[in-house]
């Protein structure tokens, strides 16, 4: 097989970007949208679970820009900027900045759906959930561009490479 297809076939699976394992870093979001409904504790627990996604796809990162590198002169550095690089794009991307959307997002709708209707409380609640739910698949390539293009035109600089993209 020539071209582009026997290329991304070639080139080997990442479980955190190509598998079932790149959800767990939408797992604050999920947090977040079940906050009306849920013990705040398990809001909390949500952020360990995506944090240590973010975690493991650092040291992932760091670990493959390692054996990469090999033994060359500048390996600390080269391996030393995946995983930050890494660590910060996925803090941004798929803790920090998602999980403040649907927090505020959530905390809208259920306001002005106490305002606007005479829906008892449960039905508010759920509702602000489906609303925080079907609101995660629109954000995500719009936050995702957004914190490259921030870290493009700032940390990525001190890097002197754009290598280092997750």
């Amino acid at each position: 097989m020539d071209g582009p297809e026997s290329a991304a076939s070639e080139r080997k699976v990442d479980i955190y970007r190509d598998t079932w394992v790149r959800f767990l870093g939408y797992a604050n979001e999920v947090g977040e949208a079940f906050r009306a409904l849920v013990p705040v504790g398990l809001v909390w627990a949500s952020y360990g679970i995506s944090t240590a996604y973010v975690t493991a796809d650092a040291v992932d990162k760091g670990k493959k820009a390692a054996a990469a590198h090999g033994d060359r002169p500048g390996r600390t550095v080269k391996v030393s900027a995946a995983v930050v690089d890494t660590f910060i794009w996925q803090a941004l991307a798929s803790v920090a900045i998602p999980g403040f959307t649907i927090n505020r997002l959530c905390a809208a709708s259920l306001f002005l759906l106490g305002k606007t209707t005479r829906w008892p409380l449960p039905v508010r609640k759920w509702t602000t959930t489906a609303i925080g739910l079907s609101a995660i698949p629109v954000i995500i390539t719009p936050i995702d561009r957004s914190v490259d293009f921030l870290l493009d035109s700032t940390l990525r600089k001190l890097y002197g490479t754009e290598e280092h993209k997750p």
